[in-house]
């Protein structure tokens, strides 16, 4: 496992993108783990899903740069967090690579996806009227995953269960280009939140970022 890709944000904030080239054993040598976490190990399939899980586990250690037992769980949201450091994470994974974005200061969210032709049969589910309509036919794919990333980036960001893409987050027009970013909001009830994602394509990937 190496890093593929780093980005120093600000002062505080910055995400990593790792390539998983290891086994799973070789991943879960690296790690302390408690016995619930041993347990939950046990559970996952021996595929991706289980390379996944610890490769994200074993880049957020390389980020904190600590050989001490990195105390993470998970809140009633799905939001994983930190008991004894204070670092806001995010964690994402896709195929061959695990992302991990860090700050001391905001919430944080990053999402990495495999950029595939498929995207374009679900757009509906996630997308709004408006926004199908500033999608450029030129970068159609590459476009429809930044307004993915950059939904499950906010989504992520916000650590709030029940929000619906099309219906919740909403994104200002763009053009597409490789590195840039989006303006999003997230309208809920009573709550109106206004990001921005960056966003980058490395090789075949798309990621998207936001800081709250």
């Amino acid at each position: 496992m190496a890093i593929a890709y780093k980005k120093q944000i600000d002062d505080d904030t910055e995400f990593a993108v790792w390539k998983i080239e290891e086994q799973a054993d070789d991943l879960y040598n690296q790690l302390q783990l408690n016995e619930q976490e041993k347990a939950y190990v046990e559970q996952l399939s021996h595929g991706k899903r289980n390379l996944h899980w610890l490769g994200t586990r074993v880049l957020l250690r390389k980020m904190l740069n600590t050989d001490e037992y990195i105390d993470c769980q998970v809140d009633e949201h799905g939001k994983p967090y930190l008991v004894d450091l204070p670092y806001h994470i995010s964690l994402s994974h896709s195929f061959d690579y695990a992302a991990v974005m860090i700050s001391k200061k905001r919430p944080v969210g990053i999402d990495i996806e495999q950029i595939k032709e498929k995207v374009e049969r679900i757009a509906h589910k996630f997308m709004r009227p408006a926004e199908m309509a500033f999608i450029n036919d030129q970068h159609k794919i590459q476009q429809l995953y930044v307004c993915w990333c950059a939904k499950e980036a906010v989504y992520k960001c916000y650590g709030q269960k029940e929000v619906s893409f099309a219906d919740n987050i909403s994104l200002k027009p763009f053009n597409f280009d490789k590195q840039g970013n989006v303006s999003a909001t997230l309208n809920k009830g009573a709550v109106s939140l206004d990001y921005r994602v960056d966003y980058l394509q490395y090789e075949d990937y798309m990621i998207g970022y936001v800081k709250g």
